[in-house]
């Protein structure tokens, strides 16, 4: 079969590679042929058009054999340091989809350094797919070994999206699958933060967490006229397959449709739903116990919920000297995520990592999820490089061995807090002591909009788990529209203690409930 420098161009698309020098032959379990050359594509007529469906077949019929170790990179290229992988950059002349009509494009990661497993990455165009070549001008890269090593591998570890998110002459990077089953976006002004995954399995288990993989990837074209694109994924780990559809739509803020379908090699009891990976050092409540010149280092500093009887809660988070977990029980959730609420520089004051410009992650079910709860696991760490915080949706049951399990959520990057969670908002926390008068432990809560002459008759409902709530009241702060509540405790020997506090108005709730968990530890007596 020969190859041209022009069969590669379908549809006005060129899958771009710039050598022709080698054959890649694509092997799909449902007996489809591909055999492409680099820089042109040629089509097996007998082949059956690309759906979700096939993705949904092939985690079946994968979920139905044993589980394979996923192929791994060679030893040269995972003896490379952080410094020698940042040089290897994917060729921005050679996008997929790149000076097309079509207002998206794709570049690729290379394997090497953390990212250690192997993936396939496709294309689909007019209901074909079509595999993306790999040859030795693919990269960039700093020694002409590198480029020939991963050609011979001619497989990725990730790709990123690109759209015209900011201003309409430069293709912003906006969303970006890399490492597992991890994958970031971004809204229109922001720069990278959080991460969101596709499967969490075992987190913080005795026996060490299972990470599924996102082995396999298919992205639809979209046409010229189209602001939103599709990106298929298989999934495969020891104890499940699943097949994910993410409709992905960039903008303010980018948001994505995802449905699941997971098929389980056996009974996995501790697994998360839509799950968010975040990072916590110290900030609000949590005060640095090491010298920092900024005041508050962090990627979220809130896991917010919407439980199914529509109550919005507000949980801080901590960076604590000892590994926390916490689940928020209930029933079809609302929704749930980690939010990055202050929006100023002064607040942080780090002009390197911008975390004023970082996104939330707000995940919306989609249908009736059932019982379980939001578990939220804070770890301990000294370093900002290290996610510590993790949270999603835990079923009540688990999976089951051959029961397959379909799910559908809605996952948007928002700047802060989702318009629906209502008018009267938790804006700030911290805590301390009143040094001043009896040394007494004391967590102030400010809330907005509230007028003053609104705050007369507004109850506390004040509650904890353990020790004593001493005093609490609440107050104007016209310094933001609103109130502050003070609210005085004492752990009294207790090790951890639950702390929740509502504002009440002619006996009903007004506003969001506070949760927060006290260490004692953490707040001397």
């Amino acid at each position: 079969m020969g190859c041209d420098s022009q069969a590669g161009q379908m549809a006005g698309g060129r899958i771009s590679v710039k050598n022709l020098t080698w054959i890649v032959l694509w092997l799909l379990p449902l007996s489809w042929i591909h055999v492409v050359c680099a820089g042109a594509i040629a089509s097996n007529a007998d082949e059956k058009p690309f759906s979700h469906d096939t993705v949904v077949e092939m985690a079946a019929q994968l979920s139905r054999a044993p589980f394979a170790e996923p192929q791994k990179i060679p030893e040269a290229l995972t003896e490379i340091d952080y410094s020698t992988y940042r040089r290897i950059n994917f060729q921005k002349d050679a996008a997929v989809w790149g000076g097309t009509p079509t207002p998206f494009s794709i570049q690729l990661f290379a394997p090497g350094f953390l990212y250690k497993a192997l993936i396939d990455i496709g294309v689909v165009e007019n209901g074909q797919p079509i595999p993306v070549a790999l040859s030795e001008s693919s990269f960039n890269v700093p020694d002409e070994s590198l480029g020939r090593l991963l050609a011979e591998i001619g497989k990725y570890a990730g790709f990123r999206l690109h759209y015209p998110i900011n201003r309409p002459d430069y293709d912003d990077e906006f969303v970006v699958f890399q490492g597992a089953s991890y994958f970031r976006g971004v809204s229109k002004g922001q720069v990278y933060g959080l991460s969101a995954r596709g499967l969490a399995i075992d987190v913080a288990g005795p026996k060490g967490e299972e990470f599924p993989l996102f082995k396999r990837f298919w992205i639809e074209r979209p046409s010229k006229h189209q602001d939103a694109i599709v990106v298929h994924a298989l999934l495969d780990s020891k104890r499940v397959t699943g097949a994910y559809r993410f409709g992905i739509y960039p903008g303010a803020p980018t948001w994505m449709d995802v449905d699941v379908i997971l098929f389980p090699r056996q009974d996995v009891e501790h697994v998360g739903l839509a799950p968010l990976t975040s990072m916590f050092m110290h900030g609000g409540i949590d005060r640095s116990n090491i010298p920092d010149y900024r005041p508050a280092v962090h990627d979220s500093e809130g896991l917010l919920m919407e439980n199914g009887n529509e109550e919005k809660i507000w949980r801080p988070l901590n960076n604590p000297r000892n590994l926390q977990v916490s689940a928020f029980m209930g029933e079809n959730p609302k929704g749930f995520g980690l939010i990055q609420r202050h929006r100023q520089f002064e607040y942080y004051q780090d002009l390197e990592a911008k975390y004023h410009l970082r996104p939330s992650a707000w995940i919306e079910p989609q249908g009736d999820w059932g019982r379980g709860h939001v578990a939220l696991f804070e770890i301990p760490s000294d370093s900002e490089a290290n996610d510590n915080i993790v949270a999603f949706w835990k079923p009540e049951q688990g999976l089951k061995k051959d029961q397959p399990y379909a799910y559908s959520y809605r996952l948007s990057w928002p700047d802060t807090m989702p318009k629906k969670m209502g008018k009267l908002r938790v804006v700030r926390t911290a805590g301390g002591q009143k040094l001043f008068a009896d040394k007494k432990n004391e967590i102030v809560i400010d809330y907005s909009p509230l007028k003053a002459d609104e705050i007369d008759g507004i109850d506390i409902d004040a509650w904890i788990s353990a020790g004593a709530v001493l005093e609490s009241r609440i107050e104007p702060n016209p310094h933001i529209g609103g109130a502050r509540v003070f609210i005085t405790f004492d752990l009294q020997n207790a090790d951890v203690a639950e702390l929740r506090v509502q504002l009440r108005k002619n006996g009903q709730p007004i506003g969001m409930t506070w949760l927060y968990r006290l260490i004692s530890q953490e707040w001397p007596s």
